[in-house]
């Protein structure tokens, strides 16, 4: 099904860097009716200071009440960012997370098949899927033996998915997305790692890195992430799952090392062990999305440190 204009969007877990960006983006076709469901309006601070006319904010905890159907009927298209865990912590109660993650997004599909929901949108995990035995880069068919409880979810729901779309005929796109940065994004949390050392550089504190700084990881600013996601969207390509990256890896010691030239501050390192749910290596192949879409061309880490820099500074007033 192909996302035309005018259509009623619902973005569940919209709060977060990835929904307040993707929010942000579809507002500007004044055609699209868009709706965003958190546990708090607060939390939409950032995009309800716009006023923008064509989103409606809900509240809503659907953690403690997964009742999706009071919020799907009438919606065209489905974004399912919902998650309440991250992959350095999802082994520690991995029962708990199944059931807040998994169970919680199996309830959702059954409420858009009762509400006639046209297409789903689950943002998957490029980064934790694959696991660490499959070399790179790596591509949507390659083996997927997650290492964390976080990398099990998201391959399980994307199995679900499935499914209800068997079962029920609704169309749907999975995204295994790499590592999004940029505005928005919190410079404090446990996700992030460009954004959370620019910041910190700005800010003259020490940056904590796990491990010798070797590790690798597939890092993609955020305004090319989304327009990579609105073209999977409101494309018609027959493949469902797509790697959605910058096509190559980059070491966290380079990305160190590019915000001391960018930003001509010499930060502070504190070196700690390496953690086991780390994967040493992990890039995408995002082949099967330019053969359908055409090149990305996402910008340089280079410019792409700059500009989140230059948010830093404003939104921080730093």
């Amino acid at each position: 099904m192909e996302v035309k204009f005018g259509m009623n969007m619902i973005l569940l877990g919209a709060a977060g860097f990835i929904g307040t960006n993707l929010t942000l983006a579809l507002a500007k076709q004044p055609e699209n009716q868009i709706t965003v469901v958190s546990r708090r309006r607060a939390s939409f601070a950032d995009v309800d200071a716009m006023a923008l006319p064509n989103v409606r904010f809900v509240e809503c905890d659907l953690v403690e009440e997964p009742d999706f159907t009071h919020l799907l009927v009438g919606q065209d298209v489905v974004f399912h960012l919902l998650s309440t865990t991250v992959p350095t912590t999802s082994n520690l109660q991995i029962s708990q997370e199944l059931t807040a993650n998994v169970v919680h997004s199996a309830k959702l599909f059954e409420a858009c098949a009762a509400c006639g929901v046209k297409k789903v949108i689950f943002f998957s995990s490029g980064g934790t899927v694959y696991g660490k035995a499959a070399a790179c880069p790596l591509q949507e068919d390659t083996p997927t033996d997650p290492i964390t409880s976080y990398g099990i979810q998201k391959l399980t729901i994307e199995k679900l998915l499935y499914l209800y779309h068997h079962m029920y005929g609704f169309d749907y796109r999975i995204i295994r997305l790499a590592n999004p940065y940029g505005p928005y994004q919190r410079p404090d949390g446990v996700l992030g790692a460009v954004t959370t050392f620019t910041y910190k550089a700005l800010k003259h504190e020490p940056i904590t890195v796990y491990g010798d700084g070797s590790v690798v990881r597939d890092f993609l600013y955020i305004d090319d992430a989304v327009r990579g996601i609105l073209n999977i969207v409101s494309g018609d390509a027959p493949e469902r799952v797509f790697n959605l990256g910058s096509g190559h890896g980059t070491s966290i010691r380079e990305v160190l090392d590019t915000i001391r030239q960018e930003l001509e501050i010499e930060p502070e390192i504190i070196w700690k062990p390496s953690r086991t749910v780390d994967v040493p290596v992990n890039y995408l192949d995002i082949g099967r999305y330019e053969r359908a879409y055409g090149a990305l061309n996402p910008i340089s880490l280079e410019h792409g440190i700059r500009k989140t820099a230059e948010f830093l500074k404003q939104y921080y007033h730093l």
